[in-house]
């Protein structure tokens, strides 16, 4: 009875220390935010970039030519990445003052309906309680913080750069310094194949999702378009409720400038492309391995937002991913993975 209090304790110990380091580890995170996120950014990129880095240097191009030109075109997106946000932000702030005025008058317009229901409601209780011009006001701020986040984009490029690089001699190196842990090695490498399969996929149905909202927007009119394109690529990364994030601002703006029934139609644009990346071609190319439950994607959005800012938002369906695919990787805690899964 005396061992089995003991076993018991013993791994109860151990579970509450391995917590308590978990703390100690998100906590030094959270301290180190202005160094960690851009380095992050920094690994998702590099991750993206490594297929093609690949094809290049199996066909033949020098390792040395293929990451120059995977440098050079990173270079000019960022660079007209960084120019068309900024202006896009800068236009939308200026005009948000105006945005926000002609939403109450449109929302104002809803009292006589209240009136009709037995509900009497004054212009200032209505607007007190519902006051749809703070959610532009709220888009202006989310586009701002993106704008602060894009500045630091040349940084992330260079770190990218000494990542592409190191990349290129890693496997060789570990091969050589570890020549007995030929079975780590190998589940090392199958780790980087599923992590590099579920960023390049979810990158690339994201892309496509931004393209196609930004043709339904110009299509119908609706101002900025190419920016609610790059809010519907990058909130895409979010799974359930991202979607809905990225079609709040549309939705308002075409409101405000085109009127209910096209505001509809935007509306509908959003959820038949959401409808079609996420519940066709997603689980099609994805596999049915790679997902999360919602409730674990809830509480990935609150931790990583609260230690990360805007940008934990963004990343933290693929760092919880990353951990989820790092715990299949042993038996021991593969089926911390499959409870978190969906």
């Amino acid at each position: 009875m005396s061992d089995f209090n003991g076993a018991s304790f013993s791994s109860g110990f151990k579970w509450l220390l391995g917590l308590a380091a978990l703390m100690i580890v998100l906590g030094a995170l959270k301290v180190a935010e202005a160094i960690v996120v851009p380095m992050l950014l920094a690994i998702f990129i590099a991750i993206i970039c490594a297929p093609p880095l690949a094809w290049m240097t199996s066909h033949k191009v020098p390792p040395w030519l293929a990451i120059l030109l995977l440098v050079f075109t990173l270079m000019i997106f960022s660079w007209v990445l960084v120019l068309f946000v900024g202006s896009a932000i800068d236009t939308f702030t200026l005009r948000l003052p105006t945005y926000q005025a002609r939403l109450q008058e449109e929302a104002v317009k809803l009292l006589p309906f209240f009136e009709r229901l037995g509900l009497p409601v004054t212009r200032e209780q209505f607007l007190n309680h519902f006051n749809p011009g703070s959610l532009m006001r709220l888009a202006g701020n989310a586009l701002t913080n993106l704008g602060g986040l894009l500045t630091d984009l040349m940084l992330i490029v260079f770190v990218v750069i000494f990542l592409l690089m190191e990349a290129t001699l890693l496997g060789d190196k570990l091969h050589k310094a570890l020549p007995s842990a030929e079975h780590s090695l190998e589940q090392a490498d199958d780790f980087v194949r599923k992590v590099n399969k579920y960023l390049v996929i979810k990158t690339t149905i994201s892309i496509a999702t931004g393209f196609l909202i930004t043709t339904w927007l110009w299509f119908l009119g609706v101002d900025f378009a190419p920016l609610w394109g790059l809010v519907a690529a990058l909130m895409n990364f979010i799974p359930n409720v991202g979607s809905i994030i990225a079609a709040v601002p549309a939705v308002l703006l075409s409101i405000v400038q085109l009127g209910l029934p096209d505001a509809a139609l935007v509306a509908a644009g959003y959820i038949a492309v959401n409808l079609l990346m996420g519940n066709v071609l997603e689980p099609r190319y994805m596999g049915t391995g790679l997902g999360l439950s919602p409730l674990v994607v809830f509480l990935s959005l609150m931790v990583w937002g609260w230690m990360f800012g805007p940008a934990g938002m963004f990343l933290s369906i693929p760092l919880t991913m990353i951990v989820k695919i790092a715990l299949e990787q042993s038996p021991s805690t593969r089926w911390v993975a499959i409870m978190i899964g969906n």
